[in-house]
């Protein structure tokens, strides 16, 4: 939610500070009128996200995977469910061909009907289909033919090239437990929109133990939080204590409303943290 001349400079910055990624986040449109509430703001409001530049996430990787080489991306969160698995498949394999396999794709649902209504795609069975479109972007990604019958999707056999080196790391978001079972369930990682550090700890500890349940505890699994409390040394060691991964640094809350900076105040905002947190 910057200028959007800010991302292609800023993401060369953030490399050259030594971060190891960049988070972006995903948003459609603003609905005219909704009943709606947002499940990650106290009063469920959702007013800051109106007039706000907000980029196609997918598109805000590949302008600055262009400009950078070896940081990572991740979209925080992508609203798969919305959109068409096989183009996205072949948007995301273009995307690992073109900057070296940069990309981790954090997905989710949607918590608005409206943007459902806008895709037209049905708000029913969005579940399940979350959960078929993982099955099919991880099938389309082998470079083998892949089929799929599902509930909500039906793919004839086809393949898509060229096919990355390696799996494109898929991470769940959401805090429901429907979500919390689907991260540890069919996910590389859990993704966290915002949680007091007592919050947190305990979604980790069901995503474990649910993990433990579904036969999958061996395999790697990335927790992935906001950093509200890693701007000091003792929170990022509580973070990690809970098993956190990685954090996700943000230097205003655009929740609270909060305007855009200058470029030049979003440079020193991260070499500060680069050089308190980071490079020490």
């Amino acid at each position: 939610m910057c200028e959007p001349s800010h991302y292609a400079p800023m993401a060369q910055k953030a490399e050259a500070a030594g971060y190891d990624s960049i988070a972006v986040p995903d948003s459609i449109c603003y609905p005219k009128a909704s009943d709606t509430k947002y499940p990650y703001t106290k009063d469920g409001g959702r007013d800051f996200l109106e007039n706000q530049p907000f980029m196609e996430a997918l598109i805000a990787v590949t302008h600055m995977a262009a400009v950078t080489k070896n940081i990572r991306f991740c979209t925080y969160v992508y609203k798969l469910a919305i959109r068409q698995a096989a183009i996205v498949a072949k948007q995301v394999q273009s995307i690992q061909a073109f900057s070296g396999g940069r990309l981790d794709l954090g997905i989710g649902l949607s918590p608005w009907p409206e943007d459902f209504a806008v895709a037209g795609v049905p708000w029913e069975k969005r579940g399940k289909r979350l959960d078929e479109q993982v099955a099919i972007l991880r099938g389309l990604e082998t470079g083998e033919y892949f089929g799929f019958e599902g509930a909500c999707h039906s793919l004839p056999e086809s393949k898509m090239s060229p096919a990355p080196a390696n799996p494109t790391p898929i991470y769940i978001g959401g805090h429901s437990e429907a979500a919390l079972k689907r991260a540890a369930r069919v996910g590389d990682g859990w993704a966290c929109a915002g949680a007091q550090t007592d919050e947190l700890e305990a979604y980790i500890k069901r995503i474990r133990e649910l993990r433990e349940e579904y036969g999958c505890s061996d395999t790697p699994f990335r927790f992935w939080a906001t950093g509200q409390d890693a701007f000091t040394r003792e929170g990022i060691e509580r973070l990690e204590s809970i098993g956190v991964t990685d954090v996700v640094i943000g230097f205003r809350d655009p929740f609270a409303g909060q305007p855009d900076s200058s470029f030049e105040d979003k440079i020193k905002m991260l070499e500060w943290y680069a050089n308190e947190f980071i490079r020490n």
